[in-house]
């Protein structure tokens, strides 16, 4: 048991600076993934960007500057990254294979909010529903048809044909809208 603990220690001590290295290299990346953050929301928001949509991007912003932190600070100390490199990526396929309806409607929630074809307080028709428009997430659209709450997916919405009414009820615009 001795030995096994020598031998441990020794291991320790040699690839010691390595660790070290390792794990500044990984405070860099986290500290640079909140900065970047900041640096996007703060543009968004200059930019009058949809909370909803702000909040996205910079998660994601952050999430991936922390993910290749994280890999550059293993690869730092002599671990093989190119199966850990391949395993997000397998990973990622599947999980987007997995949640494509999920992500379909999330991604059709950022157009939404980016273009703004209505808005809060729109009326608006879609095959077999109509309501005024309450909220506009990054997943559903909800509608109030007088006074039932109407969840429509953002992917329905993107790619069916819709009729826009304006606040004082006259028709804006019918489009229909294909990606």
């Amino acid at each position: 048991m001795n030995e096994i603990y020598t031998l441990l220690s020794d291991r320790v001590i040699q690839k010691g600076p390595e660790i070290l290295m390792s794990l500044v290299i990984f405070m860099v990346f986290f500290i640079l993934s909140k900065i970047v953050g900041k640096i996007t929301s703060s543009a968004a928001k200059r930019l009058k960007v949809n909370g909803n949509l702000i909040h996205l991007f910079t998660k994601t912003v952050r999430v991936t500057i922390i993910i290749f932190g994280l890999v550059t600070a293993l690869g730092t100390v002599g671990i093989n990254v190119s199966a850990i490199v391949t395993s997000l990526g397998l990973t990622g396929f599947a999980l987007g294979f997995a949640l494509k309806d999920t992500i379909s409607n999330i991604l059709s929630g950022v157009l939404i909010l980016m273009y703004r074809p209505f808005e809060l307080g729109h009326y608006i028709k879609i095959t077999g529903f109509e309501g005024l428009v309450v909220t506009i997430d990054l997943r559903y659209t909800e509608l109030d048809s007088l006074g039932d709450k109407i969840l429509i997916p953002n992917s329905k919405l993107f790619t069916d044909p819709i009729t826009v009414i304006s606040k004082e009820g006259n028709k804006i615009q019918s489009e229909t809208e294909e990606n």
